[in-house]
């Protein structure tokens, strides 16, 4: 077994641990590879000094890393996105390995990781596959440099907190309605319990064939999220005081200019999210979201 493992140093990284869970990999002969950048981090750890991890032991490129069976991301929810953005083409499937806090897609703990390794080992595994947006705008690359696509969200937000924008929104060419407030959030079933969930969007289990429209702040009270097949061709237009808005991906944010032409649709490709058998979708909601606790109390 090859894993390829992808990282970020968090406040709560455990560096002894990390450091024994390599000498694991190394007794068991199993092969891995890190991050350069991720292996430079650990070894300026005092914990890596007796063992650093060797220049054979990294790759640079995600071209060095394609012969893995697996992709470890080790961090947080964020460091799990940018992950899934590097190896998105690859169809190598995605562990996520939680050090940083809440932790919805990256839901193995870090005292877990010896235990998913070894399942992984024995194929005791299931892969969810994580549909994904794309964004396309005109002029052509003027976004995001070719990197365009999300596996949580898409958000056009406004630019100066003293003003709101509007967001005119079109499916599949007809007109669905203009949204006045602080944005609006476009949100694949993977993003659900992101962005979308803390702005009364729905929660909605991977797999569905569905996107979700949620405002943010809108100015009439009647508006609210909206569900539509993700087949759909989601066009926008954006008016705003100052000419601009906001738009992100995930964790990436650029400006965009009002005269931008935006459609966001489901990218071809999907990710493989690993889920071991120790480990639940509803089981993390009810852990994450404090599901059927009583807190009275």
């Amino acid at each position: 077994m090859k894993l390829a493992i992808f990282g970020r140093i968090t406040e709560t990284t455990d560096f002894q641990f990390l450091e024994r869970y390599f000498a694991y990999l190394r007794t068991a002969s199993i092969e891995f590879r890190l991050h350069e950048n991720y292996a430079m981090k650990l070894n300026e750890n005092p914990a890596f000094i007796s063992q650093p991890i060797a220049l054979m032991e990294t790759f640079r490129e995600v071209t060095e890393a394609v012969d893995a069976d697996f992709v470890l991301s080790i961090g947080g929810d964020g460091t799990l996105l940018e992950t899934a953005r590097r190896f998105r083409e690859t169809g190598i499937p995605v562990l996520g390995v939680n050090t940083g806090r809440l932790g919805f897609l990256a839901n193995i703990t870090i005292e877990g990781i010896m235990d998913a390794t070894k399942d992984l080992m024995k194929g005791a595994y299931k892969l969810d596959q994580r549909s994904v947006m794309q964004l396309e705008a005109k002029p052509e690359g003027s976004l995001f440099a070719g990197n365009n696509i999300a596996l949580n969200d898409i958000t056009i937000h406004k630019s100066n907190s003293n003003e709101m924008i509007t967001v005119h929104t079109y499916i599949n060419g007809d007109f669905l309605n203009s949204y006045w407030g602080d944005g609006v959030i476009l949100s694949t079933p993977t993003g659900s319990t992101a962005y979308s969930l803390s702005c009364g969007g729905p929660v909605i289990m991977p797999g569905t064939p569905a996107f979700v429209i949620t405002p943010i702040a809108p100015h009439a009270l009647t508006v609210r999220p909206m569900i539509i097949p993700d087949n759909s061709v989601i066009s926008l237009e954006i008016e705003s005081r100052s000419g601009q808005a906001l738009i992100a991906l995930d964790s990436r944010t650029e400006v965009i200019h009002q005269k931008t032409e935006i459609a966001v649709r489901k990218a071809e490709f999907t990710i493989p999210l690993i889920r071991v058998q120790s480990n639940s979708y509803f089981g993390s909601l009810r852990k994450r979201l404090h599901w059927g606790l009583d807190n009275r109390n």
